[in-house]
Parts: structure tokens; C-alpha cells; sequence
């Protein structure tokens, strides 16, 4: 053999052996499902049709399953029922602690204000000390769970001082208004609701205990293989979070004609949210960290986790 053959032939050996290493391009999907609740940055993203304007013409289609909250979001992400979803800052902490195959992907730092513990209006209750022997509902794994386990610590309270009722959102919210519980730590839009239509009173609001990201969460299979997808999705977030941070009135009317809820409550449950999506910084994860460690210093995952083991980096430009 030539020397002037031989140098490509040991080329062209060399890329073979390395094969493995060698990862084709992946098929572009052919689906993109995303998972989402009636709040944040995915609401207006879906109303204003931000993510089919920029997949279906690349042969994506897109589409949309409604979740009440965050734990039921997370096991279809992980089963594979959908590709894509938020969360509030329990329901990743659960999942990943039952080694569901998610990842971070995203993230919407917040100070807390849009979830708080109420008490009915004529409620002797007047500081979360004073929930000691009384029955606090929340959504198990929710982030509504974290605030709860958050404030009664604050008080200086063990978790065993309180009755703990574990109910979704509407259940919960048909408790509290039948005077069934003694306090409920939810969220908006139902926080807001629960203020306009039962007079409800804050006990404590999030940002008085402390703060509580929410996260864009993904198929760890799905984001494998479909990273650059991820990415966008990512980005079409970023500017759907600019638009609704400069336009809150069009975000709460949208939110009003998405869920059929007033007006009133989406406006007053818009002011509250936070709408910037960025990458999982060093602090938003050290938080989440220790959100994690209490759960599970309390017994209530059953492993320890790291949560920067699922945090995900969009790939190079």
C-alpha cells in the first residue's frame, strides 16, 4: 500500500473503532407535548400560540394537557405521557426522589408571593404558631407542600404540632370552604380565587417565609434525544416571559379566556407571578437543595437526592 494511501486508510480505521462515540443526528419529532397548569409563562405561551408558530413549520405538532398541579405533571413526564411541563419547587424534589426520569431544564426564579396560607376571614388564627393541633391542607408533593413545611418550621413549630390534610387543590379548596380545615396553603390562581369568592385571609404569604422557584421540567429520554428542541423550547419561554412581565393586563385577560375563571382573580393572580425563565443558576439550585434536605431530614421523601444530578445544560449554540 502507498504511503499517500495509507495515511487515510488508518483515518478512516480509526473513525470506524470510534463509531460508538459517535452519536447520529436524531429524526426530528414529530410531537411535542407539553403539560401545563393555569398560571405562568406555559399558559400564555399556549393562548398566544407561541410554540405552534415556531414547530409546525418544521413539521411539529404541538399539544397541550392540562394539570390541576404539579405531581401528576411529573409522573406523565415520567411514564412518557408528555414531553415538557413547570412545577412549583416539591414536585421535582418527589419525583426525583422515586427516580422518575426527569430533568431540570429551566428555571422561574420567584420570591413566593403567589402562594400563601389562608385562614378563613372570621378565623381566630392570626400566626402560624397557632396552627399547633390544627389541620393544614395541602397538595401532597406540591410546592404548596414546601411553603407549609417552611412556615410551620418558621413559627418554630415540629411538623408533628400540626394535622396534616393531604388533598388536591379542589378538594382542598371544598374543605376550607366548609370550614373542614383550619387553614389551606395554596397557590394561584386558586389563592386568588379563594380571596374574592370566600373572603379568605392571609395567614402568611410565600414571601414572608421564603423563596420558592418554579422550574420547566423534561422527559430525561425525550431531552436526550431531542436536545436542540429543548433548547428552543427554552428560548421560546425566555421571550414569552419578557412579553407577559411587560403585559400583565393581556396575560391575566388571556388567563381569564383560557380557564374560564373572572377576571378579577387572573389580574390579581398575575401581579403576583414571576415570569422571567433563565438556566438553573448556582443559588436557585442551593435553594432547591434545601428545600430537598428538609423533606428528607422530615421523613417525608424516602432518599436523600442531589438535586444538581437531573440539572440539565442546553447544549452549545
Amino acid at each position: 500500500m502507498s504511503t499517500s494511501l495509507a495515511a487515510p486508510r488508518r483515518a478512516l480505521l480509526a473513525l470506524a473503532a470510534g463509531a460508538p462515540f459517535l452519536r447520529p443526528a436524531h429524526a426530528q419529532p414529530r410531537a411535542f407535548r407539553i403539560g401545563f397548569q393555569k398560571s405562568g409563562p406555559l399558559l400564555a405561551a399556549k393562548q398566544n400560540r407561541d410554540f405552534e408558530r415556531a414547530l409546525n413549520p418544521l413539521g411539529i405538532e404541538v399539544s397541550w394537557v392540562e394539570f390541576t398541579y404539579g405531581p401528576p405533571l411529573l409522573e406523565a413526564l415520567n411514564v412518557g405521557s408528555i414531553d415538557f411541563g413547570a412545577t412549583g419547587d416539591a414536585p421535582p424534589i418527589f419525583a426525583q426522589a422515586a427516580r422518575a426520569k426527569i430533568l431540570y431544564v429551566a428555571a422561574t426564579p420567584s420570591r413566593g408571593a403567589s402562594q400563601a396560607i389562608l385562614v378563613p376571614q372570621d378565623s381566630p388564627l392570626q400566626a402560624v404558631a397557632e396552627l399547633k393541633g390544627k389541620r393544614l391542607a395541602y397538595a401532597r408533593g406540591s410546592s404548596a407542600h414546601s411553603l407549609a413545611v417552611g412556615a410551620v418550621e418558621q413559627a418554630g413549630l415540629a411538623w408533628r404540632d400540626i394535622q396534616p390534610v393531604e388533598l388536591p387543590p379542589a378538594d382542598a379548596g371544598a374543605a376550607f370552604a366548609r370550614g373542614n380545615v383550619d387553614a389551606w396553603s395554596i397557590w394561584d390562581p386558586f389563592y386568588a380565587l379563594a380571596e374574592l369568592q370566600r373572603g379568605a385571609r392571609v395567614l402568611v404569604a410565600g414571601d414572608a417565609v421564603e423563596p420558592q422557584s418554579s422550574f420547566f421540567l423534561a422527559s430525561r429520554p425525550f431531552t436526550e434525544a431531542n436536545p436542540r428542541l429543548v433548547a428552543q423550547a427554552v428560548e421560546i419561554l425566555a421571550g414569552v416571559g419578557r412579553w407577559s412581565a411587560a403585559h400583565p393586563a393581556d396575560v391575566a385577560r388571556l388567563a381569564s379566556e383560557a380557564t374560564g375563571l373572572p377576571v378579577e382573580a387572573t389580574r390579581r393572580a398575575t401581579n403576583r407571578t414571576a415570569f422571567d425563565v433563565v438556566p438553573l443558576s448556582d443559588a436557585i439550585v442551593a435553594q432547591q437543595q434545601r428545600v430537598a434536605d428538609r423533606f428528607h431530614r422530615l421523613g417525608l421523601v424516602p432518599r436523600a437526592v442531589a438535586v444538581r444530578d437531573i440539572v440539565w445544560h442546553a447544549p452549545a449554540a
